[in-house]
């Protein structure tokens, strides 16, 4: 397009904009209106893309960080024909695909689920490294920011990543508006200072006037044709352009304008131009899956092995039979040994340093292009990456996730490493999986079982060694459980998982020297449960004692009341847990601190007995 047309686009996606907000009352026209130029001359001139193939494999991919200029985007849908007039107007409405903020789950243009603001740039990263590392195609990847949203450390994680990866391929638009929800943002329209940052990270920068369409679409070009460095355009504008009473005004942030339709006429009216979109390059197909012969490792019962341990085979082993898994750390690899899938597959590893916001971020940015990711820190840092996971979960994105060295059973490290409350955030996740196996034989059948999965599946591995008590040919199966010892005499039941199984066996032979039969029930599935097999032990035995090396609140003690959720009675419930505040120790004089070893479980089965309380 030329100047006239593209400053006649802008007009058009900004009136929308308006239209769209004032029909559903809500939304934030203002923040739509100071990007309208970025977004007309990238969708008319630069922008790659076949709507009628969003898999296309050559699609340039776009991310708008800022989710709430959602009005924006979708009237850029309009503009390309893939949304029309009627749709447009049931934005923020009930079952509409035009949602407050933009997800995949209903849009099959949009890449990933924005809004939380800070997230939109890391994972245009994870899709940047899959074009240029890992699939080794042309297509681009354009990120809207807003400049509020540059305050977060998130954003600076995804520059130092993108910089350090050179990711020639990424470019960030910044709508450099100066108002923020409540007020001027810390540097306003200091466009240097967001240079310096950016220039610091070895990004190469671009300062233009955001109405300027003609600038833009130059600095458009020189983003493309600059080789070695990501690209960040930072463009002044204004929030509210083109209606006097709203333009650069502070507080009317995520307000519909109240004068719609005299800010219409004032922008020049309804019009219904139509874009032609760019078409795609030839690109080979994303990446042909060579699924190969899954040789898994195997170890003999009574070995020593830790989880760890076991999780780093089994990974390694699985990239070898499937060429669509990719791993990433967070320089933690030698201690969740995600380190030995690195010496196996140094093309599908991904390094992402101590910042465990961006790794998440890179595994949604993998996840979006069609990879399998596992991504493994201490559990105890995946609470950093939270809002990601939960963001994550909001795009419909499967990731595999892996939290090691969890609970106190690490021993001397003491609380601040200590994973506590790992289960039950990822528990609370929207259709999320959570493991947690208790040997090494179960953890490598569990790893190749989450590649299969969809949504956020969640596996805890430990740091301590412990013995192998299941056989290599074992299943498991999510959803299910193991009764590892029970009888017609049995007193109560044991649910633990994880370390604490081995302590209830222990437990459990204690006991039957005192003339004391428990059942012992491994429920290494603690997201979806064994309601069967929970429901039987109830039923048999009256009163489940629950052991975890976790916080009380949101762990297996509340996994297990999932299964009597339908109305059944809810059987006689004990909880053991951790609810003190630990410290550094042995791993065995830790577990019997928090009252979870052998000792504690045996003797909370005897006075159990004593007082009567089980038959």
């Amino acid at each position: 397009m030329n100047t006239g047309e593209l400053v006649e686009l802008a007009q058009q996606l900004r009136v929308d904009s308006v239209r769209a907000s004032a029909a559903a009352g809500s939304g934030h026209p203002t923040s739509s209106m100071s990007a309208a130029d970025l977004m007309a001359v990238l969708l008319a001139n630069h922008f790659r893309y076949d709507f009628d193939r969003p898999e296309h494999p050559g699609n340039d991919r776009f991310v708008l960080s800022k989710g709430h200029a959602s009005p924006l985007l979708y009237s850029a849908y309009k503009a390309a024909g893939v949304v029309d007039d009627e749709e447009l107007l049931t934005f923020r409405k009930l079952d509409s695909r035009l949602e407050g903020h933009p997800t995949p789950r209903r849009l099959p243009w949009v890449e990933t689920a924005t809004g939380s603001l800070g997230q939109g740039l890391p994972v245009g990263v994870g899709i940047a490294l899959s074009g240029k590392r890992l699939e080794r195609t042309d297509y681009r990847v354009w990120v809207l920011c807003g400049d509020s949203e540059l305050a977060e450390g998130s954003i600076w994680e995804a520059a130092e990543h993108a910089g350090h990866e050179q990711l020639d391929n990424l470019t960030a638009i910044v709508d450099v508006n100066r108002l923020g929800q409540r007020g001027p943002t810390r540097h306003g329209h200091d466009l240097d200072a967001y240079a310096r940052r950016f220039q610091a990270f070895g990004w190469h920068t671009v300062e233009v006037d955001g109405h300027d369409v003609d600038a833009i679409d130059r600095a458009y070009g020189e983003a493309a044709s600059t080789k070695g460095q990501p690209t960040a355009i930072l463009a002044r504008t204004l929030k509210g352009k083109g209606v006097a009473d709203v333009e650069d005004r502070e507080g009317l942030h995520g307000k519909p304008l109240k004068n719609a339709d005299d800010a219409i006429e004032e922008l020049g009216g309804v019009r219904d131009l139509r874009v032609q979109v760019q078409e795609p390059p030839a690109a080979r197909i994303l990446h042909a899956v060579r699924s190969g012969h899954l040789e898994l490792p195997r170890w003999d019962t009574g070995e020593d092995v830790a989880t760890r341990d076991a999780y780093g085979q089994a990974l390694a082993a699985l990239g070898t039979g499937r060429s669509d898994v990719v791993a990433l750390d967070g320089e933690v690899g030698d201690s969740t040994r995600t380190e030995y899938f690195a010496k196996e597959h140094a093309d599908r590893y991904v390094e992402c340093y101590i910042a465990e916001q961006q790794m998440v971020a890179a595994a949604v940015g993998l996840a979006a292009r069609g990879w399998v990711p596992y991504a493994g820190t201490f559990a105890a840092f995946l609470t950093r990456a939270y809002d990601f996971v939960r963001m994550a979960s909001v795009s419909g994105a499967g990731l595999n996730l892996v939290g090691s060295h969890a609970g106190v059973a690490i021993g001397q490290d003491g609380p601040s490493q200590m994973g506590l409350e790992d289960l039950a955030m990822m528990r609370a996740i929207h259709g999320s999986t959570v493991l947690y196996p208790c040997d090494a034989n179960q953890t490598a059948r569990l790893v190749a079982e989450m590649a299969g999965l969809e949504g956020i599946r969640y596996l805890r591995t430990g740091r301590g060694e412990s013995p192998v008590i299941y056989g290599p040919d074992e299943e498991f199966p999510v959803g299910g459980s193991k009764v590892l010892r029970s009888s017609d005499q049995d007193r109560l039941t044991v649910v633990a998982a994880g370390v604490t199984v081995h302590e209830a066996l222990k437990a459990a032979e204690a006991l039957a020297e005192e003339g004391i039969r428990i059942r012992v029930l491994d429920l290494y599935s603690v997201k979806p449960v064994d309601r069967d097999t929970l429901r039987q032990a109830a039923e048999d035995t009256g009163c489940l004692v629950t052991v975890e090396d976790h916080r009380e609140e949101g762990g297996l003690g509340d996994a297990v009341l999932d299964a009597f959720t339908d109305g059944r009675p809810v059987p006689r419930l004990v909880r053991l847990a951790v609810r003190t505040m630990p410290g550094s120790a042995s791993p065995e004089e830790s577990l019997h601190a928090a009252g979870i070893d052998a000792e504690s479980i045996a003797a909370a089965g005897r006075l159990l007995v004593e007082q009567a309380i089980v038959p």
